[in-house]
């Protein structure tokens, strides 16, 4: 999702203790500690699978029910944490039919089994729990529930939760780098109204005179933040694609209210777009669940298999354009920009949300890609190049480790320039889709970190890109071209703060294009006719001294 504003730090408990991070000056809590550190408490266990069974008291904004956890023990144990906020009640946890001891501490909650748990055994306990889940003031840039109501004044109700948690409302393992292997996710709502989820629809009963539930099972790996509930009197309508893997269903559901405007928008956009994103990035990763887009009354998320759209089927981002080049406005951009994510984010996911610029990096250079589908490759640049009016600068890519928090918001503009900046100096459009297949390939379907992406990359490129990667990640700043002329000569040289950076430069010189490869110390070329370097595929500075 693009979050074009910091998220607001939501203070649930007393600070009782604090840790230095890896930022300089900042201090963390240990309620940061624990949801962002993966301990040995979280370790010793690999989730399998989930049941997730609530139901929903909208009047009340209430829920209440369960989630079964099936595990992998990694090595032995006998105790283990697992999360959910403190303003959600746990009821029990049951093991074997017995209530287990649990102690909370701010959103952490640990429990203590009656004997050892030896490596490599799988087992099981189930959470009861229920309360007021937080509201979302501004979803979905701050997380939690919104329950609002469609024209006909009928219940419209979606939750939101990427950073915040998906602990905010259901018990689970809230760390990205344990995706669940599949779950079911069982939403009980009143009758008349409709839950869509992740996943395929399996059943769905009537409970009572009052309520149906909804069962969806999600057959592939799933990130926490992604699970998801979105509920109305929705009109659903169809589609298919013929893609790579085969036959790719495509379900809507959307307020009846807007049908004819969704079919039109959605017609327009959806199936150009799989075309794009499956030929540079390979086959839609969750074929057997199916792509939905599923109106919702904020914004858009990623949410796998189940994309939350709420742009109001406009083009662009809400009407308008995030590049100031008139490209964003031919297309939508939450349609375009949260199914990218299908693939980064949802099929390749960060093992730490400070390695988020993974998901939104490349996410965002889809748009790109896309663009130059529709209008030539240099206006895939010329997009690029306009989103950096966007990128303030005012902090490192990558966030501070283990304690649940993102990097700059940068992470989608500069990110994206930074990757497309890696297709230029590749220099080899077809060495770069297969790049693009093959991280998808390599890292699909589990987690990965920033050091196997760079090592990736450069692997399969040729090319160390680990100076450049971390110039443009770790710092603010960014690298400055300084060149001289002395009579036919031009000298030039980098000015970056990573010792030996060296970052080849496409320069024109004349009607010519030719590489360079400067480095911190001075180096010299002779040219006939002019030093033109290519600032539109470099996010770089040009200095002449």
């Amino acid at each position: 999702m693009l979050k074009k504003y910091a998220l607001t730090a939501v203070l649930a408990c007393l600070i009782t203790s604090v840790s230095f991070s890896q930022s300089p000056g900042t201090l963390y809590s240990r309620a940061d500690s624990l949801r962002g550190t993966l301990s040995d408490l979280r370790s010793s266990y690999d989730i399998k699978y989930y049941h997730l069974n609530i139901k929903l008291d909208i009047e009340n904004k209430f829920i209440s029910g369960s989630n079964l956890f099936k595990f992998k023990a990694t090595t032995d144990l006998n105790r283990i944490q697992f999360d959910l906020f403190a303003n959600l009640q746990i009821e029990k946890v049951l093991y074997h039919g017995q209530e287990l001891p649990f102690k909370r501490e701010f959103n952490a909650v640990f429990i203590d089994f009656p004997g050892t748990i030896k490596k490599d055994t799988q087992d099981e306990f189930t959470v009861f729990y229920s309360g007021n889940p937080t509201i979302a003031v501004r979803p979905p840039w701050d997380g939690g529930f919104t329950f609002s109501k469609d024209k006909q004044g009928k219940p419209w109700v979606s939750v939101s939760c990427q950073g915040f948690g998906a602990s905010s409302w259901w018990p689970n393992k809230d760390h990205q780098s344990d995706e669940v292997d599949s779950m079911m996710i069982s939403i009980t709502v009143p009758r008349g109204l409709m839950d869509v989820s992740n996943g395929r629809l399996r059943s769905v009963q009537n409970i009572d005179a009052d309520y149906t539930r909804f069962n969806w099972f999600v057959s592939y790996p799933i990130n926490n933040y992604n699970v998801s509930l979105n509920v109305a009197d929705y009109e659903h309508f169809e589609d298919s694609y013929a893609g790579e893997n085969g036959n790719l269903t495509l379900d809507y559901y959307v307020l009846k209210e807007n049908l004819e405007k969704a079919k039109k928008q959605f017609n327009a956009n959806v199936k150009p777009m799989f075309k794009v994103f499956e030929g540079w990035f390979g086959a839609y990763p969750f074929y057997r669940d199916g792509y939905k887009l599923i109106e919702t009354p904020y914004l858009g998320m990623e949410h796998q298999s189940a994309v939350a759209y709420g742009n109001k089927y406009l083009n662009g981002y809400m009407g308008r354009d995030l590049s100031g080049t008139g490209l964003g406005l031919k297309w939508d951009y939450i349609i375009i920009h949260e199914t990218g994510h299908e693939w980064f984010g949802n099929n390749i996911t960060s093992k730490d949300i400070a390695d988020m610029w993974i998901h939104e990096g490349f996410t965002m250079y889809s748009e790109a890609l896309y663009v130059e589908s529709r209008e030539g490759k240099d206006a895939g640049a010329k997009y690029i190049a306009g989103i950096r009016q966007n990128i303030q600068n005012d902090k490192p890519l990558l966030g501070p480790y283990g304690v649940n928090t993102e990097g700059s918001s940068d992470m989608y503009y500069k990110g994206a320039n930074l990757i497309h900046m890696t297709r230029t100096m590749i220099d080899d459009d077809q060495k770069w889709r297969e790049i693009l297949r093959g991280l998808n390939s390599e890292f699909g379907l589990k987690t990965t970190s920033t050091e196997e992406i760079i090592n990736y990359l450069s692997n399969k490129s040729g090319k160390d890109l680990s100076r450049i990667y971390d110039q443009y990640l770790r710092y603010t700043n960014i690298p400055v071209l300084e060149y001289k002329t002395e009579g036919k000569q031009i000298l030039y040289r980098w000015q970056a703060d990573v010792p030996g950076f060296d970052m080849p430069l496409r320069i024109k010189s004349g009607r010519k294009h030719l590489w360079i490869k400067p480095e911190s110390e001075w180096k010299k070329i002779r040219l006939k006719s002019g030093f033109t370097p290519d600032v539109e595929n470099f996010y770089i500075k040009v200095k002449e001294v």
